[in-house]
């Protein structure tokens, strides 16, 4: 660990200032404090080499901590960055750990909690120093090609992320401390052995993968859960080939690396987003019932200007309902649940009940909508509300983008092993720069067409997440001005 610390801690509470340094100081680690962004830069610029770790409170007037980790990454690139965040702001420190921050611990924190995130951070410090000696005493010993390779296997290691080296007959040749760590084997037990021999399954399936397609594949990622101590440890997998001078594979290198604090981050993050979610909905609704009472004159007389005013505020309290169960939505597939009911679906009668649904939608458009469907087609295994909103989605997609005087048609038949659903429309299009982007969350289409038509941006992520969901597959081709055209297949029920 780095001998005698110096930590600086910027925030805006007195308390958490204090407090922190209290906890600090009874660990022999020297504490500067600063009250706000802007005193602590000052501090790091006076003395740039003089700070090991910052503590940085994100939430500050003024300067806020965002701002400040991006200037002292330009002043001090050495300091390593702690983020102190609210439970309300996990999205904020994921973003701050995107630009650089090195942890985060969220308030209110116990002196224990401090340390270990702090000594953790020491860790780091130190394995970096000790990174960077080493390759400076690798630079000065080139001339010695023996010391070289020694000091390469140092460094490899001291790395914190796994690196496993298999022969293309796949056997075991090289692993790292941290690899040893996550198999739970000893370097004498694993090398030499096959890589079928590791006790995680995906990481031998991912290297043999490599290793079969060899030269032609670039790499191969992989996520894998393993159980380490009694709790959930998650590891990202990332596997090369390596080829001599003739292309010729000579076996795989794979990386493993520690993604275990970003999964628990998603896991706050979607958890809160759940509760949120679910504490406003009912009250949302009970606003746009109330409102809707009042629109139609159960509660008395209303005049014209009143009328629209409360239409407007209707309009907008539906909007943020749909918000709300879009979120909802998101929750239970990111919890696993989008296909969790399956049966055989009769894939043409849900179809049809579909269009009829939206056939007034269109009709009070101004709009054509045409249903083809094939005779006698195989059943689909599915879960029908979901697989149901699916198609209502891109239906009424396709009606809110087209024109008065369009057409919207939707055809269904067999192809070969699937069932091919497309719902084409004559609207006015996406654009060829928007059109990868359309499956991301909250993505929108910006343009003067699409300014007054209301939604969300989650609607067609939720559309793809269920499809990936039912082992089908969405595309999506499209013109502007000329309208737009979503394929999806399904798979059908093999007979026994």
């Amino acid at each position: 660990m780095v001998e005698n610390p110096t930590i600086i801690v910027i925030d805006d509470e007195a308390i958490m200032r204090d407090g922190s340094s209290r906890i600090l100081t009874k660990d022999k680690m020297a504490v500067v404090t600063a009250e706000n962004g802007e005193a602590g830069l000052e501090l790091v610029k006076e003395t740039p080499e003089k700070f090991d770790i910052m503590l940085l409170d994100l939430m500050m007037p003024g300067m806020s901590g965002m701002e400040v980790l991006e200037q002292v990454k330009g002043v001090a690139s050495s300091i390593l960055v702690i983020v102190v965040t609210g439970y309300a702001t996990v999205d904020t420190a994921v973003e701050a750990m995107k630009k650089g921050a090195y942890d985060f611990i969220p308030k209110p924190f116990t002196p224990d909690q401090l340390r270990i995130v702090v000594h953790r951070a020491l860790e780091k410090k130190a394995l970096e120093e000790e990174t960077k000696r080493l390759r400076e005493e690798a630079r000065k010993s080139l001339r010695d090609v023996a010391k070289e390779k020694s000091k390469t296997h140092t460094i490899i290691n001291s790395m914190t992320d796994g690196v496993l080296v298999v022969d293309k007959e796949g056997v075991m040749a090289l692993l790292n401390p941290a690899v040893t760590r996550f198999l739970s084997v000893s370097a004498e037990e694993a090398l030499g052995k096959a890589i079928d021999d590791v006790p995680l399954e995906k990481l031998s399936e991912t290297v043999k993968e490599v290793l079969e397609k060899g030269e032609n594949l670039s790499g191969v990622s992989q996520e894998i859960l393993l159980q380490k101590d009694g709790r959930d440890v998650f590891l990202r997998c990332h596997a090369v080939p390596v080829t001599d001078e003739d292309k010729s594979l000579l076996g795989c290198v794979a990386v493993l690396q520690d993604i275990t604090q970003l999964k628990e981050l998603e896991r706050m993050k979607a958890d809160f987003v759940a509760m949120v979610t679910h504490e406003l909905r009912a009250p949302v609704a009970a606003i746009e019932q109330q409102l809707t009472v009042i629109l139609k004159g159960l509660a008395g007389e209303i005049n014209e200007r009143q009328a629209k005013m409360l239409g407007r505020a209707k309009e907008r309290a539906k909007g943020l309902l749909d918000l709300v169960r879009d979120l909802l939505d998101l929750s239970k597939i990111e919890a696993g649940m989008q296909a969790q009911y399956m049966e055989p679906v009769e894939i043409g009668d849900m179809l049809s009940r579909v269009v009829e649904l939206m056939r007034s939608q269109a009709e009070q458009k101004g709009l054509t909508l045409e249903f083809e469907i094939e005779k006698t087609l195989p059943v689909i295994n599915a879960d029908p509300p979901n697989i149901e909103g699916v198609f209502t989605n891109l239906i009424s997609n396709a009606i809110k983008y087209t024109p008065e005087g369009g057409l919207v048609q939707v055809t269904c038949k067999r192809e070969g092993e699937y069932i091919r659903i497309d719902v084409k429309d004559t609207g006015i299009g996406i654009s060829e720069k928007a059109l990868p982007r359309i499956f991301e969350r909250f993505y929108r289409v910006k343009t003067e067409k699409t300014r007054q038509i209301v939604g969300t941006g989650l609607g067609l992520s939720i559309v793809k997440q269920v499809v990936d969901a039912h082992l089908g597959t969405i595309d999506v081709k499209s013109v502007e001005n000329q309208g737009t055209s979503f394929t999806v297949r399904l798979p059908t029920v093999l007979k026994s």
